[in-house]
């Protein structure tokens, strides 16, 4: 019998004005593609409704608070996904805030899951970022896997149409961070259902 595909969300976390996020998502969805071991959903947080203010509940009392009508599209397909890469800039050090918004309106949906990351930016090409986010993830119970994407001085990498100048580096980091996504969604997959079967 063979295992129904898994399900990865390519989350683009800025929202700015101008950002470089959709050029960065579509070409990791290229990538994707070519791996062949996942079906592929895009999104983007600029689509959904996040205010800062979240309601004043313990996730761990109620995990799915009322949300606004603006975001319920977001939490289905974070709900329906076993693994998500998110693709970050990094902002003063860090990561932007309406992906902060969208962490903290959610907690099952990430839970037990894994998760990889394509980093951009200056100098440290999203990599201040995405330690934070490790920190974040491992204390909502999700899974970082080791390996990432990272285009420092991405703003040199890239030709107008949004093409890579030199793909192959680039290419081979995203192959293998995804081949360390496919094995740790498949076995926390496997893991959730034991847990709800239990």
């Amino acid at each position: 019998m063979t295992a129904a595909p898994l399900k990865l969300a390519v989350i683009i976390a800025s929202v700015r004005e101008g950002r470089f996020g959709p050029v960065v998502a579509r070409w990791f969805i290229d990538q994707a593609d070519r791996h062949g071991g996942f079906e592929v959903d895009l999104i983007d947080l600029a689509d959904a409704e996040l205010p800062l203010a979240v309601p004043s509940v313990s996730p761990m009392i109620e995990p799915n608070p009322p949300r606004p009508d603006g975001m319920l599209d977001l939490t289905a397909r974070l709900t329906a996904a076993d693994a998500f890469v998110i693709v970050t800039p990094d902002y003063n050090r860090s990561y932007p805030a309406a992906l902060k918004s969208a962490i903290d309106w959610h907690f099952t949906q990430w839970d037990a899951k894994a998760i990889g990351f394509v980093g951009y930016s200056g100098a440290s090409g999203g990599l201040l970022a995405i330690e934070h986010l490790r920190q974040i993830f491992n204390e909502l119970n999700a899974h970082t896997v080791r390996d990432y994407v990272s285009f420092p001085r991405y703003y040199l990498l890239f030709d107008a149409e949004g093409e890579l100048l030199d793909p192959e580096g680039p290419a081979a980091a995203a192959d293998a961070m995804l081949e360390q996504l496919q094995w740790w969604a498949r076995a926390l997959e496997a893991a959730r259902a034991v847990s709800v079967s239990a």
